[in-house]
Formats: structure tokens, sequence, C-alpha cells
């Protein structure tokens, strides 16, 4: 009889051995998060110190691919310097999320880019910094010249340990949303 058992224990036991070591997979190690932020609305609202006031809207409810976004044109008046504040929701939750506040609260780690056509007469400084005086881009100022047409965009990027010194570096990090508007500059 214990010649009977010998071959069933030694399969017993090779069986306990497998489910044990095949059982325990990479639970140990998850897959890196990301810390992409959601932005599906992108507002600019600028105003001047004489009173003039402009504003403009992205909105990619569905994200890439899906439904084309509804943009809105800014329209500048030339010649003039407007104080822009930038701000970004997820308008996929409810409430919607100001994730412009996760942003500035990540200054850190995060910095907007905004990229002018060579066709515009527009120049764009930012104005608000992170705790190491490096920009953020959240706050800036726009300066018009002469009357004319383009686009502006704009680039939030996460730059977790990889932020660069002013005026920063565009190409490092990952990009949580850019947007494209088109700009009018008139008389």
């Amino acid at each position: 009889m214990k010649k009977f058992l010998r071959p069933y224990l030694a399969f017993l036991m090779m069986g306990s051995l497998i489910a044990t070591t095949t059982s325990c997979g990479d639970d140990d190690n998850p897959a890196p998060q990301s810390d992409k932020e959601l932005i599906t609305t992108v507002t600019l609202t600028m105003d001047t110190e004489k009173g003039l006031q402009a504003a403009a809207t992205y909105k990619d409810l569905d994200g890439a691919g899906g439904n084309n976004p509804e943009k809105e044109t800014l329209v500048l008046k030339e010649n003039t310097t407007y104080n822009a504040t930038l701000t970004l929701f997820n308008e996929n939750q409810t409430p919607a999320i100001q994730v412009h506040n996760e942003v500035k609260a990540e200054a850190n780690d995060h910095q907007i880019f905004y990229t002018p056509s060579s066709n515009l007469n527009l120049t764009v400084a930012t104005t608000d910094t992170d705790s190491q005086s490096r920009p953020l881009g959240l706050e800036t100022t726009f300066t018009t010249g002469a009357a004319s047409s383009g686009t502006l965009k704009v680039v939030v990027k996460h730059q977790k340990d990889s932020k660069a010194a002013a005026p920063g570096d565009a190409t490092k990090g990952e990009t949580d949303v850019e947007v494209v508007f088109d700009v009018l500059i008139q008389q």
C-alpha cells in the first residue's frame, strides 16, 4: 500500500508547488500609474487696465478621435497688453473638476507652453511661477502688435522630475492637453 500512495503524494506536492508559483503573478509590481490630468475644457480669459475683455473656450468632452471639439476664436485688439488667466476643467465629472487648481497645487511638476503661429503678431509672457521660480503659465500677459490672424497652441505638460528652468522645455514630460485657438487681432 505504501508504494501505491507514493506517486499520488508526489503528484499532490508538485501540483501544490505549481499552483503556488503560478498564483503569485505581478501583483507586487503593478503597472505604473499615469499622472496625466483629464482636461476636457480650456478657457483663456483676458482683460486690460482700460477695461477691454476677451475670452475663448476650447471644449472636447469625448476626447481625441471622437466628435470635433467646440472652440471659439480669440479676438484681440491690436497694440494692446492683456492680463490672461488659463482655466482647465474636467467636465466629464459632476460637478466639474477645476483641474487648474490641481495644476497650481502641483506647480513644480507642470508648465503651460504658448506658441503663436509665425504670422500672428502676438507675444505671450508667463507671469506666475512655481516654488523654484520656474514658469507655470496659468497667469500670463498677451501683447498684441498690428492687426493679424493665426493660431495659438496651448500645451499643458506634466513634467514630474523633468521640469527645466525658464523658459522651460516643451519636449519633456507628458502632455495633459494640447489645444489650438484661432486668433484674430484687429483694430
